[in-house]
């Protein structure tokens, strides 16, 4: 049943291919609902879920509450706000636990971010309370106790019966072939009246940053807020005030080598703003290629401020020097941002990575949906392209295949892929699951 994506090989488009086949794009459009969650809503929710599983004994639900309220990030943007204790996002989980009540999935799988493993209400850790609620989601709601009950399984190790340590829900998708260092939390829940339980996830060594996004199409950065060419481009990489200031001092010996270096081959070099030609990375090629695609979509460059190409530019070159990405107080004061808390940033006291070199010999950090927002802690490791990461390259760290499309603006597409669990990953949780429903007795 699911949608041909032929127009992502460059065989029709979008509209033609509604037209083609109806009946599919159907089924497409309906399996998707918005609907917002809660108590004036649980009837539509209830009677939705119900009309979907039908008969169905062996199902299982997947979902996590918003993890705004959860993820560092989040709780540092409003650490002096009074209010955010009382932010009904801490409680949203609910809504979760009311669908488990109504339904009494045979199998659950919850998955949220490692920050609600230190995230508090009233001092006390939220974690502890969810994990609670999970195993016994009646008593949560209301308390009346009709005997629904889950045991809780970690992926990633074994777990005590007796007492559940929160952090052993945590899955590295690092460990399990995913060229990313994301950690999650994944509680997998089964109803107490079947004796079965999962397999954990087994481990594998992942693929490093170039050995995914090494093969794509070298692009460079496009120059923002004026017009952009070649031309201006590399006038402004090749930028011989700012890097004649480096050159005064010889702690910057070593990197001013890589950048004249990688000056002279941007000069010599050809043009390239952006690129569709479909190439295969060294690593997992059966998983990320296909035969069928003749176009490949989401490879575009952002054009960047000049002040943030000449960063990006040292930042890589700094890299490929040493080996690592600078901190704040590895760059020159000539490069450093106006921003307030920069002086913090050099002492190493707030965001002292700031602008961040995805280093090519190792997984990437992180990708999340800021990447829609700036592109500072996404460089890419190669100091002759000097810009943040595409979409597509963003897209394969997540593990997701070429032929995946991503719709809407740039924005949009990174928020996408940002929120997203890795496919790779995702599939290997989702064998675990088929093999534990399996193991349901028919009744």
């Amino acid at each position: 049943d699911a949608l041909p994506i032929y127009y992502l090989a460059g065989r029709c488009g979008k509209d033609e291919l509604q037209k083609k086949y109806p009946e599919e794009w159907k089924r497409a459009e309906s399996s998707a609902v918005m609907m917002e969650l809660g108590e004036h809503n649980h009837d539509n929710v209830r009677k939705l879920i119900a009309q979907r599983i039908g008969e169905e004994k062996k199902w299982v639900l997947v979902g996590g509450p918003p993890c705004q309220a959860y993820s560092l990030v989040g709780r540092s943007r409003r650490i002096n706000d009074p209010k955010f204790e009382e932010d009904e996002k801490h409680f949203l989980y609910k809504e979760y636990l009311q669908i488990i009540i109504d339904h009494k999935p045979p199998v659950f799988v919850m998955e949220n971010v490692k920050g609600l493993l230190s995230a508090k209400v009233e001092g006390e850790l939220v974690v502890k309370k969810i994990l609670e609620d999970l195993a016994n989601p009646i008593k949560a709601i209301s308390k009346k106790d009709n005997g629904l009950k889950y045991r809780l399984y970690s992926l990633s190790a074994g777990t005590s019966e007796e007492e559940i340590d929160p952090k052993s829900f945590v899955v590295k998708a690092e460990e399990y072939g995913v060229p990313q260092a994301r950690h999650r939390m994944f509680v997998v829940g089964v109803r107490s009246d079947f004796q079965i339980k999962p397999c954990l996830l087994k481990k594998k060594s992942p693929p490093n940053v170039q050995d995914v996004i090494g093969d794509l199409p070298s692009i460079r950065s496009g120059i923002s807020k004026q017009p952009d060419s070649l031309e201006r481009w590399r006038k402004t990489v090749a930028s011989k005030t700012t890097w004649a200031t480096l050159r005064r001092a010889k702690k910057w010996k070593k990197i001013v080598k890589v950048i004249d270096e990688t000056v002279q081959d941007i000069l010599n070099g050809p043009d390239a703003i952006s690129s569709t030609h479909v190439t295969t990375p060294s690593a997992m090629q059966q998983w990320f290629a296909d035969k069928g695609l003749k176009a490949l979509t989401g490879h575009e460059a952002r054009a960047h401020m000049k002040s943030d190409i000449l960063r990006y530019m040292f930042a890589s070159c700094y890299a490929k020097a040493n080996g690592s990405s600078p901190q704040l107080s590895d760059f020159p004061k000539r490069l450093l941002p106006s921003h307030k808390n920069v002086e913090e940033g050099c002492n190493g006291d707030m965001f002292s990575d700031r602008f961040r070199v995805q280093l090519g010999d190792r997984v990437s950090t992180t990708v999340t949906s800021h990447i829609s927002k700036d592109g500072h802690y996404f460089i890419h490791y190669d100091p002759l392209q000097c810009r943040s990461l595409t979409v597509r390259e963003a897209a394969r760290l997540q593990t997701f295949p070429d032929n995946y499309h991503f719709e809407g603006p740039r924005t949009a597409q990174f928020h996408q892929v940002g929120n997203a669990v890795p496919p790779y990953l995702a599939k290997q949780i989702a064998k675990i699951i088929q093999e534990l429903l399996d193991k349901i007795p028919e009744e």
